[in-house]
């Protein structure tokens, strides 16, 4: 059995567990996953975070991916970090970079088995204001320098794909290079408040081939969180998984300690269970139900006629869920054009989910007017298929008037 086939069944511990400390932020990120800006009363309190972090390091969890929110405004931040660091337990935390100042890059240069990612969404900070508010591109400038400066190894900066920013690829490099950081890019997904500016910045069709090739060119020294396994129906496979992860090597612990099979699904339908109820974190992974049902041999239901279902896998199970797509479905990012075919296809009937948690402030803090919502057509010119399997795999299939109620493993 090869590796990846073991992925697909579930590990004993996650490989990559996220876990949103706080929702409380000082941004207004229009595409922001989680809706944050307010914090949860119910939050996790410190020593509750520690006994996960316990709970972590005996199932040897290599490290956590740590975000928010903005985790660095959390008080105990900087305790919790140096705990799990204490206990075996890397950290990886996802900042805007309000809290590095010149004193804090300096004292995480000296501390081993961190690694820090700085979000910016623009190369420049008319785009990247634009999605995470005014001034937040200096600040990311800022937190950078110091932590060059401060002699922090290979910092990572993650940008979230929009069509504003896919022409700056090669300028968000050039920064990277520049603080000695790597470069780490991931998809927008329709859900929090993202599934209000999907339909305006999602990539066109043009751009996915556009990404595609830049990551066929640079990719070897690009992260991308196995975000684009669906490109890889472009042609060869993308460096990486190449799988959806959720509940199999991947999931998320949000504030108040739910834990969800996917960091980018917070909705009911996704949730497994929580880090207080009875056998904590560990009872949730190796035996809830939804987590059970992820672990499953799985068929590639509409998709697995396509000749593409063994390199783009039927894409990513969150963002067919929040734009209201069958979980056994395309993509809606489909690069075959399956996935616009199905959203052409919803109705006054289609049930598109929401997150099921909302922190958000009253407003949000960008102050470009927004644009009207640009509808993509991705759906290829005609041609006579060179075989069976390039047929539409969507023939006959009716899209359901909701998601289904329980998620599918692979899609």
């Amino acid at each position: 059995m090869k590796l990846v086939d073991h992925f697909q069944y579930g590990l004993n511990s996650p490989i990559c567990l996220t876990w949103e400390l706080t929702y409380a932020c000082n941004l207004a990120c229009v595409h922001c996953l989680s809706s944050s800006g307010r914090r949860d009363p119910r939050e996790l309190s410190t020593a509750e975070a520690k006994a996960v972090i316990d709970e972590l390091q005996r199932m040897q969890v290599f490290y956590i991916n740590i975000g928010g929110g903005e985790p660095t405004v959390r008080p105990d931040f900087w305790e919790l970090l140096d705990y799990a660091i204490a206990h075996d337990v890397g950290v990886k935390f996802s900042t805007n970079g309000v809290k590095l100042d010149k004193a804090r890059a300096a004292q995480l240069a000296a501390t081993d088995y961190v690694d820090i990612q700085i979000s910016m969404d623009g190369a420049t900070a008319e785009v990247n204001d634009y999605v995470r508010g005014p001034g937040s591109f200096d600040t990311a400038i800022t937190a950078l320098e110091n932590l060059a400066e401060a002699g922090f190894k290979h910092p990572k900066i993650s940008v979230v794909m929009t069509r504003e920013n896919v022409d700056q690829l090669d300028e968000f490099k050039a920064i990277a290079d520049k603080y000695g950081a790597q470069l780490r890019i991931t998809r927008l997904r329709p859900s929090g408040r993202g599934a209000d500016v999907w339909d305006e910045l999602h990539p066109t069709q043009a751009q996915q081939k556009q990404l595609y090739d830049w990551l066929v060119a640079n990719g070897d020294q690009v992260l991308t969180g196995d975000s684009f396994f669906h490109l890889s129906a472009f042609g060869e496979a993308l460096p990486g998984l190449n799988l959806c992860g959720a509940g199999r090597v991947v999931c998320l612990i949000d504030p108040v300690g739910d834990v969800y099979a996917c960091p980018f699904a917070i909705h009911e339908n996704f949730l497994a269970g929580n880090v207080r109820d009875e056998g904590g974190f560990k009872e949730v992974w190796e035996h809830s139900d939804l987590f059970t049902e992820l672990r499953q041999p799985q068929t590639g239901g509409a998709c697995a006629s396509c000749s593409h279902y063994d390199t783009c896998q039927g894409g990513c199970m969150a963002a067919k869920f929040f734009t209201g797509l069958p979980l056994d479905g395309p993509d809606p990012e489909c690069v075959q054009g399956y996935g616009e075919s199905m959203l052409a296809a919803r109705d006054g009937g289609t049930v598109i989910p929401k997150s099921d948690v909302d922190h958000s402030r009253s407003a949000p803090r960008n102050t470009r007017a927004p644009k009207q919502p640009t509808m993509l057509s991705l759906t290829p010119p005609p041609r006579r298929p060179d075989r069976a399997c390039d047929e539409n795999p969507l023939a006959g299939f009716a899209p359901e008037a909701a998601p289904a109620a329980q998620p599918v493993a692979g899609s």
